[in-house]
């Protein structure tokens, strides 16, 4: 059984494109890297311009947990503080078998 962590994120129209290279280049690097990462993207909303979701999958809560405490946690959030008004809700999931 895997956990999914989906980070809802609203950034201002014209930082879009900054968060994107953010993500790419800095952010999607590090998760990946994490133990117990399985999947990492980023998904953009088409209906609402500036919406996008972090999806992680993750192989255990625990994980889930020494990636928060971690280095590569405290860079990418220092990463994403660069995108001014952005806003973050983090949610964790179960995925049901």
């Amino acid at each position: 059984m895997h956990y999914v962590r989906l980070i809802h994120v609203k950034v201002p129209q014209d930082q879009m494109a900054k968060a994107e290279k953010i993500w790419r280049e800095d952010c999607a690097p590090l998760m990946k890297e994490a133990p117990g990462c399985v999947a990492e993207e980023l998904l953009k909303c088409l209906d609402a311009p500036g919406e996008y979701i972090s999806y992680s999958e993750w192989e255990t809560e625990e994980a889930i947990e020494t990636y928060r405490k971690s280095a590569a946690h405290d860079e990418i959030q220092r990463h994403s503080r660069a995108l001014q008004g952005a806003q973050a809700t983090v949610k964790r999931y179960e995925v049901i078998p």
